[in-house]
């Protein structure tokens, strides 16, 4: 039997994704590499926007068919999407022969085939470059965000101890892991569940200490009560980014406040002012949300305010998404989709100048390269500790030796666009 999985959403998926796949390949099940190559198809599906439930929905109805023209004998539906609407789905897509939500790895090994033995033992098959490897140090979140549904579809926040995170950093280094993102809902909440107190330093040090990456970057960490012991670690340990993902969200007190984020602009700016003097070298990213339903003209010029004034490195933006069941439902979906798309346009209009400004300051540095991809005859694109992979700037580098993918190089910047550096290599 031949398995493929495709895999819908976030990075937190992507490593559920790769964990079902380990569990799969320990089983002796063959991972076929495209849909037309499988007898079984599990599709692990995002719910987190309209966007993305839509993406979800319509795989779904394009594998039902295969499913119905018996081009697939089983079809699985797993994730968030389905932990949310199972039920619903159940009805509207018969085709589908199962239905689960998060993490039911053992549930769907048992549905492909009963025979198959569970247990968790650290298998993971990485969908991802072999160099980089996202890790969940954590699953599910407590913050009661107005606009977000993640609780709903995850449950409760609960940490992974400590120890076990050691041990699957060891596993990945030893496979040829260069860099490791850790992901969560929430980086900043690690430990109150298992240790009753905020231990992300915790982590942080043993992962430096212990795991043997070059690159440990960290995502997704709430502003509310930050837990700022852990800036000392990113600006004094060498394999430990000097970058922080933080979604903010919005600039404005008035949004800030009808989004429940626990926070306010000023409280914010105090923060990054704080991180930025105890780390002054490092990269910022954020996102934020346009169109929720308080939002006034007044609040985004707010927002256009704070990203001027605070030049984060990296910005996303999403529009607003009207989620069943969350708090802000009740508010309905007031401002108009052109509107949203309008401050989307605007708010990335004024990061894209930002952006340029400070990538331009980057010509005539240096910087040390993770190589990725050879894009052309002499060329290839790699990322430097200030990017994330897959949303983040890259980095064009010329040399007259060939790279290696995965390996490090040093680069001399000698051009910049809004999102990309362009240099040749220095090492040789």
């Amino acid at each position: 039997m031949k398995v493929h999985i495709v895999t819908l959403g976030c990075s937190k998926n992507t490593v559920d994704s790769e964990t079902l796949a380990g569990h799969l390949r320990a089983n002796s099940m063959e991972l076929a590499t495209t849909v037309e190559d499988a007898d079984t198809l599990i599709i692990n599906t995002c719910g987190f926007i309209d966007a993305a439930k839509e993406e979800s929905v319509n795989t779904i109805l394009e594998a039902a068919e295969l499913r119905k023209e018996g081009k697939l004998s089983q079809l699985i539906v797993a994730g968030c999407l389905s932990e949310r609407y199972g039920n619903e789905l159940r009805k509207e897509i018969p085709e589908v022969d199962h239905f689960f939500g998060t993490e039911a790895y053992e549930p769907i090994l048992k549905a492909i085939s009963p025979n198959l033995k569970y247990s968790l033992l650290g298998e993971r098959e990485l969908s991802t470059p072999r160099h980089f490897a996202y890790m969940k140090i954590s699953e599910g979140c407590d913050h009661p965000c107005a606009f977000c549904a993640i609780p709903i579809m995850r449950g409760n926040h609960r940490s992974t101890p400590i120890e076990l995170l050691v041990d699957q950093a060891k596993k990945l280094v030893a496979q040829g892991t260069k860099e490791l993102v850790l992901v969560a809902q929430d980086l900043t909440y690690y430990g109150l569940d298992l240790y009753g107190e905020r231990r992300l330093a915790d982590v942080i040090r043993a992962l430096s200490d212990e795991s043997g990456a070059d690159w440990i970057r960290l995502m997704y960490a709430y502003p509310a009560k930050f837990p700022l012991d852990i800036l000392p670690l990113i600006r004094e340990r060498s394999n430990v980014c000097t970058y922080l993902d933080m979604p903010l969200q919005h600039g404005s007190t008035n949004v800030l406040k009808g989004m429940r984020r626990g926070i306010t602009r000023k409280a914010t700016e105090e923060l990054l002012d704080r991180i930025r003097q105890d780390v002054p070298d490092i990269v910022l990213r954020s996102t934020f949300i346009v169109g929720f339903p308080s939002e006034t003209e007044q609040d985004f010029e707010e927002l256009l305010d704070f990203v001027e004034t605070q030049r984060l490195d990296r910005v996303g933006v999403f529009k607003y998404s009207q989620e069943d069941d969350t708090y802000a439902y009740i508010l309905g979906d007031p401002i108009p989709d052109d509107v949203k798309e309008s401050r989307a346009a605007q708010l990335m209009d004024v990061q894209r100048r930002i952006s340029l400004e400070k990538n331009t300051a980057r010509i005539g540095t240096t910087l040390r390269v993770l190589i990725e991809e050879e894009v052309a005859e002499g060329e290839w694109r790699g990322r430097t500790e200030f990017d994330a992979p897959e949303v983040d700037n890259d980095v064009y580098v010329r040399s007259d030796e060939e790279l290696t993918l995965g390996s490090f190089v040093t680069v001399t910047i000698d051009d910049a666009a809004e999102y990309d550096l362009f240099g040749s290599e220095s090492n040789r």
